[in-house]
């Protein structure tokens, strides 16, 4: 098991993982926040989430400066002490939104597929489609290389439009509430491996990697680390893992983040354990 002076990257999910599923707080994860801050251990947080909503949380939880990958890989924010690379701030991987937003409608007014894109409307609209906050909507559209959409057809035409976009070098995958369109060369498991690299070069350390999930579409964050938390979530799909062992994959009783908690409780061993 990881000791808490080892080197460790923490990549975590939001919804549903580090924050509560319908309330979306997060308080049962605060002690440990507090303790991987004190270490100086990363919380890397791993979203399907525009980058703006990321910003937003990492404020709410006190991890600004720190990288993040956002829209399911296809946006990785660079560690604020990285402004030397080329890629600083942000890497986009592929298609860019005005691009991408361009060939769904395409798409959709050549096939007929029945789709509503967060593009498509604005915030007033998604509020009511959603349930999202106002500022929540606001910041939910400001995709840079996916695009967001809730899907309105039938399960035989999704699988036609699957395949245009796969056609096109496009993939779509299914978040906790809804579909997210982005390029085949983005992934959460490519962000996290650049990622890794790029903290082993700077800081001349080999890093151990603990990564928590709840649905999924997590399952490439999950098959990427060294030791999983599979978080207990509400998904009625059970979560596939490659190497799916006790010694790595450890599943938590509770939801959440008190779930969340389980899992590091679990991995990470402390000096008072």
């Amino acid at each position: 098991m990881p000791l808490l002076h080892d080197p460790l990257l923490i990549i975590s999910d939001l919804d549903g993982t580090l924050l509560e599923h319908h309330s979306y707080r997060w308080e049962a994860a605060s002690p440990w926040i507090s303790v991987l801050r004190q270490h100086g251990i990363p919380l890397i947080l791993c979203s399907a989430k525009s980058a703006a909503e990321i910003l937003d949380w990492q404020h709410e939880l006190s991890l600004t400066g720190l990288p993040f990958i956002a829209e399911n890989g296809a946006v990785i924010q660079l560690d604020a002490r990285w402004s030397d690379s080329d890629a600083y701030p942000r890497l986009l991987t592929g298609i860019h939104h005005q691009e991408l937003f361009a060939v769904l409608d395409k798409l959709r007014q050549k096939f007929g597929f029945k789709f509503t894109c967060f593009a498509d409307v604005d915030e007033h609209i998604l509020c009511e489609l959603t349930g999202l906050t106002r500022t929540q909507a606001s910041l939910a559209k400001l995709n840079e290389a996916s695009e967001t959409l809730i899907w309105r057809d039938s399960a035989e035409m999704m699988t036609a439009f699957s395949e245009q976009l796969a056609s096109l070098g496009l993939m779509m995958l299914q978040g906790g509430r809804f579909w997210h369109v982005l390029d085949m060369q983005a992934g959460k498991d490519k962000a996290i491996h650049w990622l890794q690299q790029q903290f082993q070069q700077r800081e001349g350390k080999t890093y151990i990697t603990i990564g928590l999930g709840d649905s999924p579409s997590d399952a490439l964050l999950l098959d990427s680390v060294d030791y999983a938390v599979v978080v207990k979530g509400y998904s009625r799909q059970p979560i596939t893992l490659q190497n799916d062992t006790p010694q790595r994959v450890y599943r938590s009783q509770n939801y959440g983040p008190e779930g969340w908690k389980e899992g590091l409780d679990h991995f990470i061993t402390t000096p008072s354990r």
